[in-house]
């Protein structure tokens, strides 16, 4: 006998304007939905709010929309926010003292267990973060027992890999 195993993965996925109404609302649904998932806000809130900020403010092309998406996989959310900017890759700089930006992937870097980017059909990218998510009874492979994701949290340079979903990315190796 055949029997099919169903394995709901949580996911969300929204296009918004790339201001910085977009970005709030980036935000605010992303809280929403993270909610009604029972995953717990910090600290994905302020990773959905500082990648979505950068696709508003660097990835911003006039009358192209930035997506945002959100999907659970065992033990790890997935934030991934895509643009239309792929020639401008974000990276880690040296923020001034005095300026009022540029502190955003930095703590993209502190807060997730794994970040990076990856390439997209010309013209985009997708900036995305990895969060591991402390394990919840009834849930089938979540906990250390059952993890699927082979992260480990020594992963903090940005990586080009594909997303865990979708079967339509091609793998990169890192530069």
């Amino acid at each position: 006998m055949n029997q099919q195993i169903s394995t709901r993965v949580p996911n969300f996925s929204v296009r918004l304007s790339p201001t910085p109404r977009g970005a709030r609302l980036a935000r605010l649904l992303s809280s929403e939905q993270l909610s009604s998932w029972g995953v717990p806000l910090d600290p994905a809130a302020l990773i959905v709010a500082e990648l979505a900020a950068n696709a508003a403010t660097h990835g911003r092309v006039a009358g192209r929309d930035f997506r945002l998406t959100l999907y659970v996989v065992a033990d790890v959310l997935r934030i991934e926010v895509t643009d239309t900017r792929g020639d401008r890759l974000p990276r880690v700089g040296d923020a001034d003292p005095d300026g009022d930006s540029g502190r955003g992937l930095l703590l993209v870097d502190a807060l997730a267990d794994r970040w990076g980017v990856m390439p997209g059909l010309p013209p985009r990218k997708t900036v995305w973060a990895e969060i591991a998510l402390p394990p919840r009874p009834g849930i089938p492979c979540g906990g250390p027992g059952g993890a699927l994701s082979q992260r480990t949290t020594e992963e903090k340079e940005p990586r080009q890999t594909p997303p865990l979903p979708p079967a339509t990315a091609h793998a990169h190796s890192p530069g």
